[in-house]
């Protein structure tokens, strides 16, 4: 029972450190100093957390953090550069936890408590990204005022109960690991828009014609698909955010058809199949946004959205898309017939 609560000690502290490290240290630092809690034997080796020293860095270190993880992209260089700091010092926090061990023991600790700390800094990092997609800072603000309050809320957690500690994190771990790839896929994403906005030339004028061309994967994707012969009206390259049957944040090639206004194909740049989107009731339209140029496709009453993201700059051609698309799906007028004669 006694090492199940020196692991949840060792763990809970690598996981807050990925959080935030120097808060963890310096409350916990703090507390020691000031005599608000008494360690016992097992920890006594956490007491060098309480020396002036040790406090005044993880002290200033903190104050530092405290006003960059609240600026949009600021946030995300911090935690760039805390990419290794963090889950090292997240093992050096168990290691003291363990004391004195063997030496294998200390390695496999390390390598278990800095897996925990990236992997909880890696979800804040992330979350980061997503957020900074949009230009307002508040929920910058809300982000890291309720990552600051979690650590303070698990270092009382792990001093009051460290089963119960041990207990959350490995359920939290999971949960990461769990959303891992949809995590990855979305940041991937996002550091792509982010490449283009800062390297890309802007689009300011529409293109004369969109593109035709297809890319080989395309061209097979759309030759199991076109089954009647169909011709591509145009081809462009996007992301797909969240369609039926495709993983979410999926790029791939929309391609329209000359001979059926009503419909749009899809294909995967890998794995899943195409997709066919029928255009019937839905209304198209453009969507700029911070870091992308996006193609919406709802219908009237907002349910059943299909959203496909192209780099920022590329409003023109988005645009072409919307006009073409809405020009296609207008019904031509019929003309009166003749009044007969009296």
């Amino acid at each position: 029972m006694d090492q199940l609560k020196l692991l949840g000690v060792a763990l809970g502290l690598a996981c807050l450190a990925g959080l935030n490290l120097y808060l963890t240290v310096f409350v916990s630092g703090l507390a020691i100093h000031q005599h608000w809690i008494v360690l016992s034997p097992a920890y006594q080796s956490l007491a060098v957390l309480g020396e002036p020293v040790v406090l005044w860095i993880s002290g200033t270190l903190f104050l530092l953090e405290f006003f960059a993880d609240k600026i949009p992209w600021v946030d995300s260089a911090w935690d760039a550069v805390h990419t290794i700091i963090r889950p090292i010092g997240g093992a050096l926090l168990a290691i003291r936890v363990l004391g004195q061990t063997n030496p294998t023991f200390d390695v496999v600790i390390a390598l278990l408590a800095g897996s925990a700390s990236l992997a909880t800094h890696s979800a804040k990092a992330s979350t980061r990204l997503v957020a900074n997609a949009s230009p307002e800072p508040f929920s910058n603000i809300g982000l890291s005022l309720a990552e600051d309050a979690a650590v303070v809320g698990g270092l009382a957690l792990i001093h009051f109960n460290p089963l119960l500690a041990l207990g959350i994190c490995i359920f939290l771990l999971a949960i990461i690991l769990y959303f891992a790839p949809k995590i990855f896929r979305a940041v991937k994403i996002k550091l792509w828009l982010i490449w283009k906005k800062l390297n890309g030339p802007a689009e300011t004028d529409a293109i004369p014609t969109l593109p035709t061309s297809l890319s080989s994967r395309a061209a097979a994707g759309f030759a199991r698909e076109n089954l009647l012969g169909e011709t591509v009206a145009w081809a462009v390259p996007c992301i797909s955010k969240r369609l039926r049957g495709l993983p979410a944040n999926c790029p791939g090639t929309l391609i329209a058809t000359n001979e059926d206004p009503a419909k749009l194909i899809f294909i995967p740049q890998r794995g899943s199949r195409a997709q066919t989107i029928n255009l019937d009731g839905y209304a198209v339209a453009r969507e700029p946004k911070f870091l992308s140029e996006n193609l919406v496709i709802a219908r009237e009453n907002g349910r059943g959205v299909m959203t496909f993201f192209f780099e920022r700059g590329r409003g023109g051609r988005v645009q072409q898309i919307v006009e073409f698309l809405n020009t296609r799906s207008k019904p031509v007028a019929s003309s009166p017939e003749p009044a007969p004669f009296a």
